[in-house]
């Protein structure tokens, strides 16, 4: 069952602020860099200390140093692998040197090293940010639901993100003790004013994210050709890079766009008539909480905690079932040809976000979390950790 954890500052030990935290972090870009990042932002703000390891050269390392944070090189793979062995030493160096008072790793590569390095000794609390079983298949996926529910042993806090991800997990056999903290997004950063799309005849449709398997981008293409025989003349583009490049390039038609990753998503989701994002898996997904921020309406598919962010009332009109491209290329042609539909769609998405996704209550709740693990006696969490 999902736990509450006690607010900061309680009688059962020190001030949250007093808190020293590591965070573990691969992979280094996408949406497990945003939340990190606004995760750190909002700690550095609250006197937490804070450090971060993840491997140099990314954006994450980039903009964290830029706010000033403490960032120290760990060298991991996003893939596992041998190198797995290597990196869970560097880990538990790491952790000898920061001492910290609860570790945060975030994501699968270092969910393993974190866990194997610190194994109990540190409170260590765990974001899957998706399950990794759920992204490979055969032996490799057996080996990694016996893995998540052995590591249950070390894990002090399994945070997800939705209770569709809670559930995913148990029904894998992950008996851990969870905590469902909704994904936030910086409601003044993507309601500030920006780049506004030039008046045009031609609907616009986003997608934003990792070009990669997990995304369903090549879904969407296979959808698209429905779309554009219903809207002519209109146009996707999608926001992003990754290890799928190249082979949706070569499967885009003239009508579909391909820019790459780019500083500010908040532009593209202002432009777009429309923000879908067709994914195999997720947690909960940032890219629609965004959008809906934004103001632009959304079609996503029903998987993890997408359901969840939507607003009461619009799964009936924008949730649609996984690797269906007829039913997606419906989705998105009914909102395409009803603006005044997109129009109530975007006002009460923003609502919602805004009651229900401020990233400032996201960190406050994952604060609740450290300070509830970090209730151990000191002895129980300080002693040297050996390779």
């Amino acid at each position: 069952m999902p736990t509450r954890a006690n607010a900061p500052g309680g009688p059962d030990g020190p001030p949250a602020h007093d808190l020293s935290v590591l965070h573990l972090v691969q992979p280094v870009e996408g949406g497990v860099a945003r939340v990190v990042t606004d995760l750190v932002r909002d700690q550095l703000r609250s006197g937490f200390r804070v450090t971060v390891a993840c491997p140099e050269g990314g954006p994450l390392s980039t903009e964290l140093s830029r706010l000033g944070a403490r960032v120290v090189p760990w060298r991991a793979t996003r893939s596992p692998g041998p190198a797995l062995l290597g990196e869970t030493l560097r880990a538990a160096r790491l952790i000898r040197r920061v001492r910290p008072d609860v570790i945060h790793a975030h994501s699968a590569k270092a969910g393993v090293a974190a866990r194997l390095a610190a194994r109990g000794r540190v409170p260590t609390v765990f974001q899957p940010h998706a399950w990794s079983f759920e992204a490979v298949g055969g032996i490799t996926e057996r080996l990694s639901r016996s893995w998540e529910r052995a590591a249950v042993r070390w894990t002090s806090r399994v945070v997800c993100v939705s209770e569709g991800e809670r559930a995913t997990g148990e029904r894998a056999g992950v008996l851990a003790s969870f905590a469902v903290i909704p994904n936030g997004v910086d409601l003044d950063l993507y309601r500030a004013p920006g780049t506004a799309r030039a008046a045009t005849d031609a609907p616009l449709v986003v997608c934003v994210g990792r070009l990669c398997r997990q995304k369903g981008q090549d879904v969407l293409l296979r959808a698209w050709q429905d779309v554009r025989h219903a809207v002519p003349g209109a146009h996707l583009v999608l926001v992003g890079d990754g290890p799928d490049l190249a082979a949706l390039r070569a499967a885009a038609p003239g009508s579909v766009s391909l820019i790459g990753a780019v500083s500010s998503t908040a532009a593209w989701y202002r432009a777009a008539d429309l923000v879908v994002l067709p994914s195999r898996w997720e947690g909960m997904a940032l890219a629609p909480l965004e959008a809906m921020a934004c103001g632009t309406p959304v079609v996503v598919t029903d998987v993890g905690g997408s359901a969840e962010s939507l607003p009461p009332g619009h799964a009936a009109l924008c949730l649609v079932p996984p690797e269906d491209p007829g039913a997606l290329a419906r989705a998105i042609t009914r909102l395409l040809t009803d603006a005044p539909l997109r129009t109530t769609l975007a006002r009460q998405g923003l609502q919602h976000v805004t009651s229900t996704h401020d990233v400032r209550q996201t960190a406050r709740s994952v604060a609740e979390v450290y300070r509830d693990v970090a209730v151990l006696p000191r002895s129980e969490h300080r002693e040297p950790i050996s390779q």
